[in-house]
């Protein structure tokens, strides 16, 4: 096993480089047109409405003189009835074959495979296996035993399963084979092994056979026009690529059998059966196959949306606790970066920073938030998720060094955002087969050698990958209660007097009315006036008058219950209501709110002592309650004021 320890920025782009020019190449040849079919089997063009042969593999010669002979009436009515998905068995002279009819094609193409009993393997064996299979619940252990079982059912010496990722290359989860053989397991490979033309056959057409990589394949015999190539997507002889032979015969491989594994309609996987002689597999033994994969395929789909569904609700709690903390304290930008739960409960990072009206919170280890700010001005808005910005923006990254992951969320258009930032990770990954040029013969042919290679990659973070999504929930559910929030607090402010920070008049008038029957009469209304306030105004100015005005609130607040409300009516009027109060209660109140102004008051350095006169009306005495108060307050002022009035 060769070992890389470092992949430079040049040599990652040089591999980049050559993977894309892989990708198009392949992309670019016809596979399904490719004007060739295996020799072991015969494949034939019918023109439905005459009847006539119109192509035929040159293998077929000695098949249609028998054909046209005998008129070989078992063909006649497979032909006639039976189709590709249940293929049906005759004899010619004596030779037992599969014959698979695939129905909707133009012209109708029939294939024609030779069977013997020593290909006859039991195919009753797969039903087995898929109950064996059902009552796996771990995918690691799933795909293990389903490459075991493949593996006793086909006789195959090699039998792998693997995954691709997100980037489309892919990976070895399973590998059962012969004690003598290299082990693959854990291996990567890349995409351009598998190209997307295959891949899109590969959802088409679910199983592939390659009976022997030596054989070159026989031509195709047309009547038909030369520009109107023959699809063979769906047939089961279809030729491969010369390029695909050598991939496999370099591996080591005579004969492969592969099965696609397709969850909502994405391959996420193949089943790939190897052997280092060819071989071949009955047509029904693929069939039997086809449907134990796709028993497979079923299994990943629901225990990959277990894990999808257990995942999402570990996230939806872990957001839920960080956002809980929004409503506990006043400030959210420190609410999210202090105390037990903080947004890397998110999104697990070295560090992480939000901006909330241009101030900027930080928690854990975070480059100068200013330099972050010009990387990611630089980069445009919008999110972003960056795992390798010393290879991508190596400029950028000089100004925050040892930082190689960066995740945005923008909060809005004001320039808010959440930044989560990763370090740089030296990552180890197994290649299957060498990827540097020399194990190529040109950039575009395939690897010579498939041993084990391992490569460390320097200049990339840990991949964001579902945390990106977790990091965008986050964003859109912040977004939404600093929203509720900023609402919350303009209601709480048209129910505020602005000077004094108490209730306001329009608060005064939605309690009263929303009070009827004994709620009403059990409320108790103090109202409070100030006595000689205009002489303050007229002798210490306007300002000093909002001073004792503010005191005066701060001390009628100290004055009363938990559940009162002290209102601010307007200039120099108060109102304390008192919900579940005897009208002896709230004179008590009303004394205690009294003897609390009284007490001396600091203007300009001079002390001045301040009187008020108090109301006390109980809504049991029928009327407006408030007008009522009023008046009791005008009587207590009229005696004298600096007392209560009942």
């Amino acid at each position: 096993m060769t070992e890389l320890f470092a992949l430079s920025p040049e040599e990652s782009a040089r591999r980049t480089s050559d993977e894309s020019a892989r990708l198009t190449e392949c992309a670019a040849e016809p596979i399904r047109m490719i004007g060739r079919v295996q020799s072991h089997g015969i494949l034939l063009g019918l023109d439905e409405p005459s009847g006539t042969v119109v192509l035929a593999s040159a293998n077929a010669e000695d098949l249609l003189g028998r054909v046209l002979r005998d008129e070989h009436e078992d063909l006649g009515r497979i032909v006639a009835h039976s189709t590709a998905l249940d293929p049906a068995q005759t004899e010619f002279e004596g030779r037992a074959v599969d014959v698979m009819v695939h129905r909707g094609s133009s012209p109708l193409l029939v294939e024609i495979e030779p069977t013997s009993r020593e290909l006859e393997y039991t195919r009753t064996g797969a039903v087995s296996a898929i109950q064996r299979l059902a009552e796996i619940s771990e995918l690691d252990e799933l795909y293990v035993a389903v490459a075991r079982e493949i593996k006793a059912l086909s006789g195959f010496e090699r039998v792998m399963v693997y995954e691709f990722h997100a980037d489309g290359h892919g990976q070895v989860v399973a590998d059962e084979r012969e004690p003598d053989m290299e082990p693959y397991f854990g291996l990567h490979f890349p995409a351009s092994d598998i190209p997307s033309q295959a891949r899109a056959l590969y959802i088409e057409k679910r199983s592939r056979v390659i009976a022997d990589t030596e054989d070159p394949g026989v031509p195709i015999l047309t009547l038909l026009a030369e520009e109107a190539p023959i699809d063979l997507g769906p047939t089961e002889l279809r030729a491969s690529s010369p390029h695909h032979l050598t991939f496999m015969r370099n591996m080591g491989q005579a004969a492969t059998f592969s099965l696609s594994l397709v969850v909502d309609g994405n391959l996420v996987g193949m089943i790939t059966c190897a052997h280092r002689t060819p071989r071949r597999l009955p047509v029904l033994l693929r069939r039997a196959l086809e449907v134990l994969a796709g028993q497979l395929s079923l299994q990943m789909g629901l225990l990959r949306r277990i894990h999808h569904l257990e995942r999402d609700i570990d996230a939806q709690r872990r957001r839920s606790a960080v956002m809980a903390t929004l409503y506990e304290r006043s400030n959210p930008g420190e609410a999210l970066t202090t105390g037990e739960r903080t947004m890397l409960d998110i999104v697990p990072s070295d560090g992480a920073l939000v901006r909330l009206k241009g101030v900027v919170h930080t928690v854990g280890v975070v480059p100068p938030p200013s330099r972050l700010f010009a990387i990611i001005d630089a980069l445009g808005p919008g999110g972003h998720a960056l795992e390798a910005l010393p290879l991508t923006h190596p400029e950028a990254a000089a100004t925050v060094p040892g930082v190689a992951g960066l995740l945005v969320v923008p909060l809005g258009d004001g320039g808010d955002c959440i930044v989560y930032v990763r370090s740089e990770v030296t990552q180890t990954v197994e290649w299957l087969g060498d990827q540097r040029p020399e194990n190529r013969d040109h950039a575009l042919s395939p690897r010579r050698s498939f041993s084990a290679w391992r490569e460390s990659v320097t200049g990339r973070s840990l991949p964001w990958g579902i945390l990106a999504q977790d990091a965008q929930d986050f964003g859109r559910a912040l977004r939404g209660a600093l929203d509720a929030r900023a609402q919350a607090e303009l209601a709480d402010l048209a129910l505020q007097d602005p000077l004094t920070g108490l209730h306001n008049r329009r608060f005064l008038e939605g309690l009263l009315g929303g009070m009827e029957g004994e709620e009403a009469a059990r409320l108790t209304v103090i109202f409070f006036d100030i006595d000689e306030f205009k002489s303050i105004n007229d002798v210490y100015g306007h300002s000093a008058g909002d001073l004792v005005l503010s005191v005066i609130a701060e001390r009628l607040q100290s004055a009363v219950r938990s559940g009162d409300a002290v209102v601010r009516l307007g200039g120099d009027e108060f109102v304390i209501a008192c919900p579940e109060t005897e009208v002896a209660e709230a004179e008590q109140i009303a004394t205690r709110a009294l003897q609390a102004i009284g007490h001396p008051i600091e203007i300009h350095g001079e002390s001045i002592i301040v009187r008020a006169s108090a109301g006390v009306v109980s809504g049991g005495a029928g009327g407006d309650i408030l007008t009522s108060a009023d008046a009791a307050m005008y009587r207590a002022k009229h005696a004298g004021g600096g007392q209560v009035s009942v």
